[in-house]
Formats: structure tokens, sequence, C-alpha cells
């Protein structure tokens, strides 16, 4: 058995951003920076303080924990930061390497400065084969440097020095062609074919980084059931190394068939028809995919009589997919684990995190109504405005003549009448709002992880049914606050005052009304937001603030129109009628008034100042919210807000996210970049000393 490094885990296509929305990884403070070099810097020599290897990579960054560790492995990783080749890694040197590591090609630079051994900025073959000869590889299988392949790069005579940019594609090569020459060895005899038994040990010994723990236990099985039965031809091979290699070529030819749904089914001909199209992937590696696929049997692959029935979701492509590690870093302010697995989840915890929701719900729903409270004033008054040809001349002739005299008479400050009263409702109207939806949508989830669209449908009903609940007295109250400015000189009404006068009973006059609206908005809203940040999301799955603001405010275009008569009725049963004007005894009675009186239109007033008001309130309500989610994020056993971050799970150390606060700035993805040396280029390196490693 040989002992590695690192364990199997990716970077390959590594984002990595610091702050919302993507964007380069930001450097550290120089100040907190200094402060953590001298935590970890064990040598003081002329008044200054170093870093040993040992400081560096086992103290700091946390690899090779163990005591009986390969002392020249944690020698030879820590040279890349020690440009000056003394044996110590000074401030400077600390610093550059953090910078480095913002860089988008961190991971290239990296492996390029590990080869370059004298640090002079280039690289020689004779450095390039010092550094191989150290690698599990190599040892297991050596590489043949008199290749035609190596004398392209270095020259016949192995003279030529490579610069970066060079080594960078040379690297890149290197492991596919080590692969063909793992290859050429077993089939000594020319043949074209190999075994299924030496095709895994190829796999194994050479591919292992880009093999999945799930293909590494089904490979034999795989590759028996090629068209060569128990044999592999050489294009099979070339065919299935270069499938794992473009996993997320396929990832994106799947989006492409299915515009961007994750959860939509694809068949062969369909992904084949979209792979021709884009010229990128040949009839053999899409056979390879979908045989894959029908082994390991994952996720949306049986039909209902438990029958494959050829198609795949995105899903499935991760248990194919090299793990790779994506990180979306998003300046956290607190992160918390309540439980460490779903399992754990008691009473209590469901319990906590609820009061969790209701906080951050209460904050977004305030920051939201505060946003376009006025438009919604508005939208009230235009609503109330009766066209009757008794009732006299129209106070307002449209919505911005509203605001203007809204203005010219009741200051600025009028535009705000209610909004203490609105804001008290609104944290227990967003807490049951989400709550229920959530809890309603875990129903219908099946064990894929995906629910139906019924199903969305009535979480969202059901939550909006739910918050009436609260939002009803909350309504009553701050509309007839609302219209109250409408009489000169009249008494000021209070907010107390209206609800002594009201009573507990009367605080929910126009409930049906009020269920007759909240229930369509909710249940057209939250599928509607949830499809379009789906949407908006970047191929990676990660929904930038902007695009949260923009399918928040989407989505509630349709559901604030659509139930606009709803909320019309609602608005005339819960204002007290002033003389002249029409009562109404109930929906059906202020519905049938309303129609005879002033026309169907009437059912649509206030339809722009409502979409106006709604939409971009939801917007910033539910951009507020995922926000905080993200700033403030608490586990309690269940997943990230979707959108927020794409974290494809890795194993070994990979998977590990670096808990040493210490790792600030650059270093903060300093853990997967080392990993990715061995994950993308298959550079292991020796994990134990000789004396603690098992025969071979």
């Amino acid at each position: 058995m040989n002992a590695t490094l690192f364990g199997i885990g990716g970077l390959f296509g590594t984002r990595v951003a610091c702050q919302e929305g993507g964007g380069h990884l930001k450097r550290a403070n120089p100040t907190q920076l200094h402060e953590v070099f001298d935590r970890y810097a064990s040598i003081e020599k002329n008044g200054e303080r170093f870093m040993t290897s040992d400081d560096f990579l086992r103290k700091y960054i946390g690899l090779f924990p163990s005591d009986n560790y390969n002392a020249e492995s944690v020698k030879l990783l820590a040279a890349i930061l020690d440009t000056n080749k003394d044996g110590l890694i000074s401030y400077t040197e600390f610093q550059a390497f953090e910078g480095l590591l913002c860089y988008p090609d961190a991971l290239y630079k990296t492996a390029f400065q590990l080869f370059d051994t004298n640090g002079n900025g280039m690289v020689s073959f004779a450095e390039f084969v010092e550094v191989m000869a150290k690698t599990e590889l190599n040892k297991r299988i050596p590489f043949n440097m008199k290749s035609p392949f190596v004398e392209l790069y270095f020259g016949r005579n192995k003279e030529r020095v490579i610069s970066y940019n060079e080594f960078s594609q040379f690297l890149h090569d290197f492991h596919e062609e080590y692969a063909i020459e793992g290859f050429r060895r077993v089939d000594a005899a020319g043949s074209g074919f190999i075994s299924v038994t030496d095709f895994h040990d190829i796999m194994l010994s050479i591919k292992s980084h880009l093999l999945t723990p799930q293909v590494q236990s089904h490979l034999v099985e795989v590759a028996s059931g090629g068209e060569g039965g128990r044999r592999i031809s050489f294009p099979y091979f070339i065919a299935f190394n270069s499938l794992l290699n473009n996993m997320e070529l396929v990832k994106r030819i799947y989006l492409n068939v299915t515009f961007g749904n994750r959860q939509q089914e694809v068949s062969k001909e369909e992904f084949m028809h979209s792979a021709q199209a884009m010229s990128q992937m040949t009839p053999l590696e899409v056979d390879i995919l979908f045989q894959l696929c029908d082994i390991l049997h994952q996720t949306g692959l049986l039909s209902k009589e438990g029958a494959w029935n050829g198609r795949i979701i995105y899903s499935d492509l991760y248990s194919i997919a090299p793990e790779q590690y994506f990180k979306q870093i998003t300046m956290r302010l607190a992160e918390l684990k309540a439980v460490s697995r779903p399992e754990d989840r008691s009473v209590f915890i469901s319990i906590l995190e609820s009061v969790y929701r209701f906080a951050l719900g209460s904050i977004a729903g305030a920051v939201g109504a505060t946003a376009v409270y006025p438009i919604d004033l508005v939208k009230t008054r235009m609503q109330n405005q009766r066209s009757g040809s008794f009732i006299g001349e129209l106070m307002y002739r449209n919505s911005i003549d509203c605001f203007k005299k809204v203005i010219r008479h009741e200051g600025v400050l009028g535009l705000y009448r209610g909004l203490v009263p609105q804001l008290m409702g609104v944290a227990p109207e967003k807490a049951i709002k989400l709550t229920v939806n959530d809890l309603v949508r875990d129903k219908f989830v099946d064990k894929k992880g995906n629910i139906a669209f019924h199903g969305e449908i009535i979480a969202g009903a059901c939550a909006g049914g739910s918050q009436v609940v609260f939002t009803n007295p909350l309504e009553i109250v701050k509309i007839r606050l609302q219209v109250a400015g409408e009489i000169a000189g009249g008494e000021k009404v209070r907010a107390w005052a209206v609800v002594k006068d009201l009573g507990l009973f009367g605080l929910y006059k126009g409930a049906k009304a009020c269920l007759l609206r909240d229930v369509p908005f909710s249940a057209i809203y939250f599928p509607a937001y949830a499809h379009t940040k789906a949407k908006l999301a970047d191929e990676n799955g990660y929904n930038h603030p902007l695009t949260l603001l923009l399918a928040g405010a989407i989505a509630g275009i349709p559901a604030a129109s659509l139930v606009t008569p709803a909320d019309v009725i609602k608005t005339r049963l819960q204002v007290v009628a002033r003389t002249g004007q029409t009562t109404y005894s109930g929906v059906f009675d202020a519905a049938r008034k309303i129609m005879a009186e002033e026309g169907p239109k009437a059912f649509w007033k206030g339809t722009v100042a409502r979409v106006c008001r709604s939409s971009p309130q939801f917007g910033v309500t539910l951009l507020t919210y995922e926000v905080l989610q993200r700033l403030f994020y608490v586990d309690f056993g269940g997943t990230r807000p979707a959108g927020s971050e794409l974290t494809i799970p890795a194993v070994g150390l990979a998977a590990k996210k670096p808990t040493n606060p210490d790792h600030i700035g650059g270093y903060s993805v300093a853990v997967p970049i080392f990993s990715g040396i061995e994950s993308k280029f298959g550079l292991c390196f020796p994990k134990f000393s000789v004396s603690n490693r098992l025969p071979q």
C-alpha cells in the first residue's frame, strides 16, 4: 500500500471568491498577516524571525499531522515558498506566497514553484526529473524521460529551460502522456488491447486522482461492460480518460440541453445531439458516460418499474466527475454548527432554527417594508378612492398626483403613516410564512431531494394562508392610518386607538379577502422565485446578490398583479366608509357592488402601484434574508440556502475546510491548493517516513 501526502481530492475548475458575487480572493491585512507569521515562526536570526518547513506546512497549514511524517516531502513542499533556497521562510516570502494564492491561476503557479527548485524562474529538465523522482507514481511506474514527448519540450539534448507559461502546458499534457505510456508498457505485443485487470491497475496507479470512490469500486464492472468485453482497446482507454478529464464540459452540455434546469432528465439521444452541436465529445465518450451512470445507478436512473430508463440528471454527474473543490467564500461574520448530522436534530434544535429564521425574517421584512412603504401608502389611497358619481370630485387623478399631494399636505413623513404597526407585524408574518413554506416543502421532497411543481404551489399556498393570522390585524390598522391623512384638519389617528375601536374580532374584518389575496400570492410567488433564482444562477449554481434581488422582483410581478382584485376588495372592507360612500357586508357583497357601481376596471385599481410596491419589496426582502443567512450562517443539520455556495463534496484533506482561524487572505485556500498538486496533476509525495511505510 502506498501512503501519499494528500487524499484524493480536486481543485480543477476551482472558483474562489471573497466578496458576495465573486471576484479574486481578497489579500490579507499586512498587520494581521505579520502577527500570524510571528505566531508560528520558531527561528530568530539576526533580529529577524523565520519559519521552518515544519512550522509552515505542519503547524500552520495543518498537513502531515503524524509524528512519523516524511521530512523530505515536507521540505520539498515548503521550498515552494523558500525562494532564497536557504531552508528558512522569511516574512517577505510568506507574504509573497499569500499574494500568489490570490491569483486565479494559483494552482499552476504553485506547481511551477515546486519544480523551480533553484528559484531562477525557469524549470530545467534536471529540476523536473529531480522532483518527479520523489513522487509515488514515478516509483511505481517510472516515466520514460527519453520519450519524444519530453524532447519536444526540453529539446533532444534536454538543455532547454521552460518558462512558467510553457511549463503549465507541459504539466497539463504530461499526465495524459503518462497514461498512454502506461498502456504501452502493458501492451508489449502492440496489439492495441489490454486486459481489464491491467486497465484497472493503470487507472488506479496513474489516474486515481480522477476517480471517485464510486467509480473506483465499479471500475472492473464498467470496463467489462465495454465493447471489447474482457479486453480494453486503446480507443476505449483514451475515451475513458478524456471523459474524466472533461466532466466540466459534460456538465455544460447537460445544462445546454436543459436550459439550465438541473433536475430535468436527459436521454442519450438528447445529450448526443447537444454534444455534437458543440463538437466537443465523441460518441464513444457519450456511450461511456451513460454506461457509467447505468452501472453506478445513481439518483434518477430508475423508472417506476425499477428498470434503467436511459436518462441522467445533473446530480448523477457528481458520481463520475473528479471530486472537485468548489468553494465560495462569502465574508461571513459568524458561522455556527448546531448539530453534526441531520440525524442529531432534536425538538430543541428545530425550535432554535425557527427562532433563527424568525429573527432573520423579521429584519429582512422590516428592510423590505420600509424601502417601499411610500408606494404602499399611495396604492392603498388609490384603491380606497371611489369613482361613483355620488361621491363628487376625485381626490387624486393618478398615483403620481397622490404622491405629490401627500408630500404637499402631510409632509415627507406622511408617506410613512402606519409604518410602525407594519414593522411590528412583519416579524411574525415573515417568520410564519418562511417556516410553513419550508415545512410543507419538506413533506413533498422525494428521496432524490427534488420537489414537484405542485408541491411548491401547495407549500406556497399554505404559507400564504398561515400568515393571515398576523397580517390581517396588521393590514387593517395600517390601512386606516394610511387613509386618515386624507381628511384635512382631521383628528390625528393613533394605532392603539384603531385597535381599541376595532376590538379582537374587528381586527379580522376582511380576513376572507385577505386569504383570497395571500394564498394565491404565495402560491405564485414562492415557486416563481425558486425557478427564477435557479435560472439566474451562474454555471456553478451560485447566485450573485443582484440575481437574488432580480429574482425576487420578477417573481413579485405576476404574484402581485394577479391578486389585485382580492386586494381591492380587502381594502374596501377594512376601510371605514365615509358619509355617502357605499358600505359592504362581505367579500361577495363588495365584489357585486364594486362591479355594479364602478365597473370591472375598479378591481384593478392600484395594480401598477401594487406591483411597484410588492415586486421590489419582496426582492429586497428575499435579498436581505438570503444575505443575512450567508453572513450569519448557522447549520441546523440541513443545507445552505440554495445558490449561496457551491461546494461539491470532496474526500481526503481537500474535503476539509480550513478550520485554522489564522488561515487568512490567500491562505484560506492553501489546503485545497496544496491538495490540488496531487488532485490535478497526480503528483503524490510520501506522507510517512520510510520506517512507517507498508510493504509494496
